[in-house]
C-alpha cells in the first residue's frame, strides 16, 4: 500500500503536470535488461519517447501527459511505467510543440499521432495488435480528442482525471467563480473589485492577479460568517469539491460550515499548492494558445446556474445563518456581469479544445470523486455530450473514492487499461468496467505487487457541472458553429 504522505507528494506533482523527460537526439536508443528506450522528434520539434519491453505483448499505450511541461512522457509515474513494461506493454508519448503554449491543444493531438506513426515505423518490430490512448488531466482531454479523431489509428482510450468537458467549460466556470469573488468580496481589500481576470498581457500580470485573488480569499475566510457565505457562493460557481485534500472523507451532507471549510482548503490552502493561483496563471497560457480571452460572464444568469448546483443547499444555509439576501447577491452578479470574449479566441477554443462527443473507439474515463482541480462533475457533462452524439455505448466511466487531482494508485490505472483491452477484444463492456470488477482487478494486481497500491473504486454518479457556454453548449439545444479540427 502506498502511504498517504508519499501519494500526496505524487499527486502534487501531477497537479502541475511536472512529468518532464528530456528528449534526446532524434533516433536515440537506450537498452536496459528488460526494455529498450527510444527518443525522437516530430516535424514541429516536439520530442517523443518510447519504451519497448523485450517481451512485448503487442499492445501499445499512447500516453498524453498533463499541463505544465512540453517535454515528452510515456507514462504517468515511474511505478506504473515499470509495472506496465513488466506486463509486456509498449509505451510511447509525445511532447508538445516547444514553441507553443503550455495549453498545448493547438498541436497536441497531431503531435501524438505523429509520434505514433514514428514509433510504428522505426521502433516496433511489427504493427501493434492494439493501440490505446491513455491520458492524464489535460492529457485526458487530449486522449478524448484522439478518440474522436482516431480514423483507425486507435483501438481504445483511457482518460484519467481528464478535462473532458473541454476548454470552454473550464474557462467559463472558473471565470464565473473569480468574478463572483471580486464583485461580492472585493471591497474587503484595496482594489479587490477591479482585479484583472482576463486579457493578461504577460505571465507576470496573471501572477499578480493570482496573488490578489488568493489574498482576497484568505481575508474573506478570516473576516466573518457573512464573507464566508459569499465565498461559498463563489466556490460553488468554481465547482469546488467539499472533500478537502487533507481529509479522509468529504464533509458531511448537513455540515455546511464544514463543507465551506473544505472548499476553502481546496481552493486557497492545500499544502502550499492552492488552486486559485494555479488556474488564474493557467488562463494566461490558454489565452496564449487561442489568441485572446475565450471566457465570458455577460449574459450569465447566476441564479439559474446556482439552481442546478450540488452546492445550492450549502450556500442557502450559510446565507440564512449569516442573515444575507442570496437573491440580491445573485441579481447583483447577473446585473454587473460584463466580461466579453473574443469571437476568434472562442472559435479557436472550440476547434482545438472542445470535444464533440462523437467517439470512434471504446473509452473508459476514471476520476477521483474529490478532484480539487478538475471537478468530477465534468464527467456528468461529458456523459450527456457523448450520449447526445449517439456514441453512448462506447463510453464507460468509473470513480475512485479519494480526494486530490490525479490521485490514483498504479493498480487502478492498470485495471483501467485492462478493462479497455477487454472491451476491444470482446467487443462489449460486459461487467468489466463496473466498480466491482475494477476493484477486483486492481486488488489482484496489488496482491501480486504491493507497490501498486490499494484501490478504492466505488459506485458514484456525479452532479451537474456549473457553467454557461451560451450557444456553444450542446445541452441548450445549440450546436457548435465551427467544425472541430481533424488530425
Amino acid at each position: 500500500m502506498i502511504g498517504r504522505r508519499t501519494f500526496v507528494a505524487l499527486a502534487t506533482v501531477a497537479l502541475v503536470g511536472a512529468l518532464a523527460l528530456t528528449p534526446a537526439t532524434s533516433g536515440a536508443q537506450t537498452t536496459t535488461q528488460q526494455h529498450d528506450t527510444y527518443t525522437g522528434t516530430t516535424s514541429d520539434g516536439s520530442g517523443w519517447i518510447a519504451d519497448v519491453p523485450s517481451r512485448w505483448n503487442g499492445t501499445l499505450l499512447l500516453y498524453s501527459h498533463g499541463y505544465g511541461t512540453l517535454a515528452p512522457a510515456d507514462s504517468p509515474d515511474p511505478t506504473t511505467q515499470e509495472a506496465l513494461l513488466s506486463m509486456g506493454y509498449a509505451l510511447a508519448g509525445s511532447g508538445y510543440d516547444p514553441k507553443g503554449s503550455l495549453w498545448a491543444l493547438n498541436t497536441a493531438v497531431g503531435d501524438q499521432f505523429a509520434a505514433l506513426a514514428a514509433v510504428e515505423k522505426t521502433v516496433l518490430p511489427h504493427r501493434p495488435s492494439q493501440v490505446v490512448a491513455f491520458g492524464t488531466s489535460m492529457g485526458g482531454l487530449i486522449s478524448a480528442l484522439e478518440d474522436q479523431s482516431s480514423d483507425r489509428r486507435l483501438d481504445g482510450a483511457l482518460t484519467t482525471c481528464g478535462i473532458v468537458a473541454g476548454g470552454l467549460n473550464l474557462n467559463n466556470y472558473q471565470l464565473d467563480g473569480e468574478y463572483a469573488m471580486t464583485q461580492l468580496l472585493g471591497s474587503l481589500v484595496p482594489g479587490g473589485q477591479s482585479i484583472q481576470l482576463v486579457n493578461f498581457p504577460t505571465a507576470d500580470a496573471s501572477a499578480v492577479s493570482a496573488g490578489e485573488l488568493q489574498n482576497l480569499g484568505e481575508v474573506a475566510q478570516g473576516t466573518s460568517p457573512q464573507t464566508q457565505a459569499r465565498l461559498a457562493l463563489a466556490m460553488a460557481f468554481l465547482n469546488t469539491t467539499t472533500w478537502s485534500p487533507i481529509a479522509s472523507a468529504p464533509a458531511a451532507a448537513n455540515d455546511y460550515a464544514g463543507q465551506e471549510a473544505a472548499q476553502y482548503e481546496t481552493d486557497f490552502g492545500f499544502a502550499g499548492f492552492p488552486i486559485i493561483p494555479f488556474i488564474v496563471t493557467g488562463r494566461y497560457a490558454i489565452e496564449q494558445a487561442v489568441g485572446g480571452n475565450a471566457g465570458w460572464t455577460l449574459g450569465v444568469n447566476f441564479a439559474r446556474e446556482l439552481a442546478t448546483s450540488p452546492f445550492r443547499t450549502e450556500v442557502e444555509a450559510l446565507y440564512r445563518q449569516a442573515g444575507l439576501n442570496l437573491r440580491a447577491d445573485l441579481n447583483e452578479l447577473t446585473r454587473n456581469a460584463n466580461i466579453t470574449a473574443s469571437p476568434s479566441a472562442v472559435r479557436n477554443m472550440i476547434r482545438t479544445s472542445v470535444p464533440t462527443g462523437r467517439l470512434q473507439v471504446p473509452e473508459l474515463d476514471l476520476h477521483t470523486i474529490g478532484d480539487n482541480l478538475v471537478p468530477v462533475t465534468m464527467e456528468n457533462w461529458y456523459r450527456g455530450l457523448v450520449d447526445r452524439s449517439g456514441s453512448g455505448a462506447l463510453l464507460q466511466q468509473a470513480y475512485v473514492a479519494r480526494p486530490i487531482h490525479c490521485y490514483f494508485t498504479p493498480s487502478e490505472l492498470i485495471a483501467g487499461v485492462q478493462a479497455v483491452q477487454h472491451r476491444i477484444e470482446t467487443r462489449h463492456w460486459g461487467s468489466s468496467a463496473t466498480p466491482q470488477a475494477l476493484e477486483a482487478s486492481a486488488t489482484n494486481l496489488a496482491h501480486e505487487n504491493s507497490m501498486l497500491g490499494t484501490p478504492a473504486f466505488v459506485p458514484y454518479e456525479p452532479a451537474p457541472l456549473l457553467g454557461d457556454n451560451g450557444p456553444f453548449d450542446p445541452f441548450t439545444g445549440g450546436s457548435f458553429p465551427f467544425p472541430p479540427r481533424r488530425w
